[in-house]
């Protein structure tokens, strides 16, 4: 059990360290929001890339942090019985939602993204638009980027709440 709690550990160690990095889109995409903005409102001027660029930094702050968020529980619930439940209850929540839920919903959407991707990354997808950013293949592989950090995170959480429910009393 020390082995798969050190994988947990290690785990949730790649997805903070990802989730923290990441969050500093938020602020990066204020700052160039403000900026299309005064651009577009004060100065009449239009800038594509940048209006693209907030899209990619959206998705990449959502699909990058799904891991972080599942690791601080920052995920909704909509379950009313979880969090006045004891810990065994949790844990056994926690278990079975991971292993029946989330690991194999990761893993179906791992699977179904690849042709997805694949082709987009064939012909070097770019963006619609002529001005655009060049680079609408590498915003579709964080797809597979978002199901592998999440399968990871709740590969994490199943390995902790097993041992909670090995844990004795």
């Amino acid at each position: 059990m020390q082995k798969a709690l050190y994988l947990a550990n290690l785990i949730d160690a790649l997805n903070r360290s990802i989730g923290r990095t990441t969050a500093w889109l938020a602020a990066v995409m204020i700052v160039v929001q403000f900026a299309i903005v005064l651009l577009r409102y004060v100065f009449g001027i239009g800038v594509l890339v940048l209006q693209e660029s907030l899209t990619y930094m959206f998705s990449m702050l959502f699909m990058l942090g799904a891991g972080y968020t599942l690791l601080q529980d920052g995920h909704v619930r909509v379950d009313i019985f979880y969090r006045t439940a004891k810990v065994k209850s949790k844990a056994l929540v926690d278990f079975l939602g991971s292993v029946f839920f989330l690991i194999p919903c990761c893993g179906l959407i791992l699977i179904i993204s690849q042709p997805y991707v694949a082709a987009s990354w064939a012909v070097l997808e770019g963006s619609k638009e002529t001005s655009g950013i060049p680079g609408v293949f590498l915003l579709k592989s964080l797809i597979p980027v978002f199901a592998i950090l999440l399968l990871l995170q709740g590969l994490a959480l199943a390995i902790r709440a097993f041992a909670a429910l090995r844990k004795k009393d």
